[in-house]
């Protein structure tokens, strides 16, 4: 089986006998050892000594004495919210269980990155064993931000990071198109370069072509069923559209902030004008494969996905709303 995602530190985590992620000593120092945490050569000795012993102990109980003793303000803000991370990671029994907590009772003060870091993850381990690289690339929408593009009557999305570097000479025909500054190379995934994503995945400079009809809009659907499936342990289907016509709207989930505003329009009845229609991204249709589990009121009804960019062609995708946005009774039993 070919790996992927190695940077999700998928691999310092356990598994539990229901198949969910435990967090690890080693995964827990992996924070660590990022540069908001490593003290650098003028920090404090608080500092300093605080990290050496949660290195040596990173399940360590720290009270807010402790943290209020280092001398850099920085560094106080850093350590109390990778604290308070922590602490919400290890009083679960998986990283999924801690996921589904936040998702349903609020995320807080908790950092969107360290969100996007635990969907990647808990998508490692619900695609583990994936082969198809167009699978994969789809979910890397769920966690990472993209910039589109249509360029040829294709709609192309990039990682947003990847082509925001500071070189100032564009070495791909894609970022030139875009107009931007790359990082490296970008590269739009295709049958010719498939195999070349594994050795590449954690790059993230592939791009995907989501025009619809197309293999990465039908790419996304397996993606979010294999997420919903691994989380809630739900079977769906998940079935891309090219349009939303005359169509009952008895449920409908936006996939990011985008969608849901305009899912909330088309509930109201209202038409959409050519500029908001423009930013619709994809469409799907998800039906349950037992409907018994659905609200009374609308059992064997499908539900309506709805992904959408920002003016500036942007797309943050919102793949908790999947969890809570379902129309599931007993929500909260289900995982």
């Amino acid at each position: 089986m070919r790996d992927f995602w190695l940077s999700c530190g998928h691999h310092l985590t356990d598994r539990d006998a229901g198949g969910g992620l435990v967090v690890t000593d080693e995964f827990l120092k992996a924070y660590l050892a990022r540069p908001e945490l490593n003290p650098p050569p003028d920090a404090g000795v608080v500092e300093r000594t605080l990290h050496a012993v949660l290195l040596d102990e990173p399940r360590r109980p720290v009270d807010a004495t402790e943290i209020a003793a280092i001398e850099d303000a920085d560094a106080r803000e850093n350590f109390a919210v990778l604290l308070a991370w922590r602490d919400h990671l290890v009083r679960y029994p998986t990283l999924e269980a801690a996921y589904l907590a936040l998702m349903r009772h609020g995320v807080g003060p908790t950092p969107a990155l360290f969100i996007n870091q635990l969907v990647h993850v808990i998508l490692r381990n619900a695609l583990d064993g994936c082969d198809d690289p167009f699978v994969l690339r789809a979910a890397e929408l769920m966690f990472r931000p993209q910039r589109l593009t249509v360029h040829d009557g294709s709609l192309l999305a990039a990682d947003d990071e990847s082509i925001s570097g500071a070189n100032a000479t564009p070495v791909s025909p894609l970022v030139s198109m875009m107009g931007l500054s790359p990082a490296g190379d970008i590269d739009v995934l295709s049958e010719d370069n498939a195999e070349d994503y594994f050795a590449r995945s954690d790059r993230f400079d592939m791009a995907l072509d989501l025009t619809a009809g197309r293999r990465g809009h039908a790419a996304l659907a397996q993606a979010m069923q294999r997420f919903i499936a691994h989380l809630l342990a739900l079977e769906v289907d998940i079935a891309p559209l090219s349009e939303l016509r005359d169509a009952r709207l008895s449920w409908y989930v936006g996939l990011d902030a985008d969608g849901t505003r305009i899912g909330d329009r088309l509930w109201d009845g209202d038409a959409l004008d050519e500029a908001t229609t423009r930013r619709v991204v994809a469409l799907y249709r998800l039906t349950f494969r037992d409907p018994s589990v659905m609200v009374n009121d609308i059992a064997g009804d499908p539900v309506y996905l709805i992904l959408a960019m920002t003016p500036e062609l942007t797309l943050r995708m919102k793949p908790q709303n999947l969890i809570v946005g379902l129309p599931v009774r007993d929500l909260e039993a289900v995982s």
